[in-house]
């Protein structure tokens, strides 16, 4: 069973969807949730680094663009997004958060994505 720890991606409120200008992206995750998925995958040593790369594509097409990334648990996993120069019309934001833990000698790294929909008009 996979437990879905996250990311969540969080925005200022559910029905914000359209973007212009610099964007605060942000993304959570539900550490009990980890925590068992970890347990479960047996990975049960200490969480050495949580990073959280951000990119963004066009809807439609194939190949994803860093925004930037962030292991700044306080803040969410903070990135700026400057969507100035983008054409407007539909893009997809993607969170890839890497959760890292020893285990023994051994570092082991899992991934989740979460992709999300949004306009951008500038």
């Amino acid at each position: 069973m996979s437990y879905n720890w996250g990311p969540h991606y969080i925005v200022p409120t559910a029905s914000l969807k359209t973007y212009s200008g610099h964007v605060l992206l942000r993304e959570d995750l539900n550490a009990d949730l980890l925590n068992k998925d970890l347990a479960e995958l047996k990975l049960t040593g200490p969480i050495t680094k949580i990073v959280n790369p951000w990119y963004f594509r066009r809807k439609g097409f194939t190949t994803w663009i860093k925004i930037g990334e962030s292991s700044n648990r306080n803040d969410n996993f903070p990135a700026s997004w400057d969507t100035t120069d983008l054409e407007d019309g539909q893009y997809e934001i993607r969170g890839l958060m890497h959760i890292t833990v020893n285990k023994g000698t051994e570092e082991r790294t899992i991934a989740r994505e979460n992709v999300v929909e949004v306009t951008v008009k500038n």
